[in-house]
């Protein structure tokens, strides 16, 4: 999904060109030669890649790869050195204030620590993006939070504040704010990290429950190999600053590349050294140097 075809191009509201409009491409998000650099460290060189619509896509990599920037990226909260990030054909990186913001109404977002509002309750964190972007009476978007919160478990505990919430709960209300708006894409930022096993299941469950059920698309950012591979119908594989290997994930496991099956199945030697570059030890112990 990294073929260099150009894309045909229109002109579109906001001002740009890019891809075709949305009902003309299968790709829900085209990146195109992205470069971002961060004082000395470059985190993305030279990019690209495609996620298709309807189906869920995951963005693996080591630790410090980039995957949480990307999503920054695609969302406007970041602005990178070059290169184009079209959604629904639209170049972010050209948007303006009132353009994002009317972009990000069709993005739902997933946070790594849920990011709930601590001083509102369960119910008032899932209708507040309902409130901010839309005009609807307050009757409608008390029956469309009680919804939401039924589809992903919660809808009793709709009058609880977060500090009252498990750890899995709280993953669960912010899931439901992510999805307040039946956007057409939703992001999850490392959705597993700190869950235990039965959280995880469900969170699991309602990840694949949800796209279906919305005829959403889901992009998904993790370094959690086997819950990652159970749900994703295509996965790319980042590592310094690009996309090494691609497909879906039984294929990636038999990957030609030896760092692509290393992450992929998890082994601890590899072309990705156990041991951060360093001086032989030898001269380590013998130095007086602290």
């Amino acid at each position: 999904m990294t073929e260099s075809q150009e894309p045909e191009t229109v002109e579109l509201d906001a001002g740009t060109t890019g891809p075709a409009a949305a009902q003309q491409t299968e790709y829900l998000i085209e990146i195109d030669d992205l470069c971002l650099t961060r004082g000395e460290k470059v985190v993305f060189d030279h990019l690209s890649l495609k996620v298709p619509r309807g189906g869920i896509t995951a963005v693996m990599g080591p630790s410090g790869t980039g995957k949480t920037t990307l999503l920054r990226v695609i969302g406007g909260q970041v602005r990178p050195d070059s290169g184009a990030v079209y959604l629904n054909g639209k170049d972010v990186c050209r948007m303006s204030r009132s353009e994002l913001f009317e972009a990000r109404r069709d993005i739902g977002m997933l946070f790594q620590s849920s990011a709930l509002f601590t001083d509102i309750n369960v119910f008032e964190n899932v209708a507040f993006p309902m409130r901010v972007h839309t005009d609807l009476p307050e009757d409608t978007i008390r029956d469309l939070v009680i919804m939401k919160l039924n589809a992903v478990g919660l809808r009793g505990a709709r009058d609880l504040m977060p500090s009252q919430l498990s750890g899995g709960m709280a993953r669960r209300v912010a899931l439901a704010r992510a999805i307040a708006l039946d956007p057409d894409l939703i992001m999850y930022d490392e959705p597993f990290t700190g869950q235990d096993p039965i959280s995880m299941g469900v969170i699991l469950t309602l990840i694949r429950q949800l796209n279906e059920a919305l005829g959403t698309s889901s992009l998904l950012v993790s370094h959690d190999i086997h819950e990652t591979v159970e749900i994703a119908d295509y996965v790319f594989v980042l590592a310094d600053g690009k996309v090494i290997g691609e497909g879906p994930p039984k294929k990636l496991r038999e990957h030609p590349s030896r760092r692509v099956t290393q992450f992929m199945r998890g082994d601890p030697d590899g072309p990705v050294p156990f041991h951060y570059p360093a001086d032989d030890l030898k001269y380590d112990l013998l130095s007086e140097d602290v």
